[in-house]
């Protein structure tokens, strides 16, 4: 595994700056989820929110994929790509992935929205999936195993006959989108180096728990099916998916949320932890 890059205070202020457009730029976008309206639109009132805030839409152009949000809708587990022809619609749920580059360091984290009226089914994996990330937040001290993340996840969800994609993880984040320590969503095993590594000040991480309906293929995990584009990635049986993220900085006091749900809260009418 690759040297897992350690921060300090100062690279954390620039994170935390980052993460606000992010949880800027959510928010704005959640005025705008009905029923009717085009994917495309989402998009374009995302990139003109980071824009707006002197940021750069970092997953635009990222190994060339096409648009600054990836707006991944109902069976879509992660990357779903804003195409022309994709309009919202009642009952469904969309995953809001948004990456801000400010001043050299990413914000990123993700929400899934209700559409109008919602099936119950898929009401409850949305509000399980979120519970899952707050619970693994709770396990992510210092000393405590990346491993752990994934443990808490997978056990917490696999009671409800859900399971978690074996591709896509949680990862570190920071100068780059993407860092060491990949963090998957289940328990690794104990020989793995993902196992050994624990939680240390410096270190700065995303968890993001994906979780579909129903069991995979080995009852909590399941494997994506991609579309021609390699980036649309879905669940094998056509459930729903949802897809919840958070950004953690790990200074010497302790684990710290840097990312926050609160503003797109008042918007969508809940109360959030973070």
């Amino acid at each position: 595994m690759s040297k897992v890059v350690i921060y300090n205070e100062e690279d954390f202020a620039k994170l935390r700056e980052s993460a606000n457009v992010v949880a800027i730029t959510l928010a704005e976008v959640a005025k705008v989820i009905k029923p009717g309206v085009p994917l495309t639109y989402l998009d374009q009132v995302g990139e003109q929110c980071i824009r707006d805030h002197h940021a750069i839409p970092a997953c635009k152009g990222y190994m060339g994929y096409p648009a600054a949000l990836c707006l991944s809708v109902n069976d879509v587990v992660v990357h779903g790509i804003p195409y022309p022809n994709l309009y919202l619609r009642d009952g469904d749920v969309i995953s809001v992935d948004v990456v801000a580059l400010l001043n050299g360091y990413h914000g990123d984290f993700c929400y899934t929205f209700e559409v109008g009226e919602v099936a119950e089914e898929t009401r409850l994996l949305l509000k399980r999936t979120k519970e899952s990330l707050y619970k693994a937040i709770e396990v992510a001290k210092i000393g405590t195993t990346f491993s752990e993340i994934g443990k808490t996840i997978e056990e917490y969800v696999s009671q409800f006959h859900y399971s978690v994609p074996q591709e896509f993880t949680g990862h570190g984040v920071g100068r780059h989108m993407h860092e060491e320590p990949s963090i998957p969503n289940y328990a690794v095993r104990k020989f793995d180096s993902i196992s050994r590594l624990r939680i240390a000040p410096g270190m700065s991480f995303c968890v993001e728990p994906m979780v579909k309906i129903g069991q995979g293929q080995n009852k909590t995990r399941f494997k994506s099916k991609f579309d021609d584009d390699e980036w649309t990635a879905r669940t094998p049986d056509g459930q729903p998916a949802a897809h919840f993220e958070h950004q953690l900085v790990v200074t010497e006091k302790g684990t710290e949320v840097i990312s926050s749900y609160k503003l797109l809260g008042e918007v969508i009418g809940t109360e959030e932890l973070y």
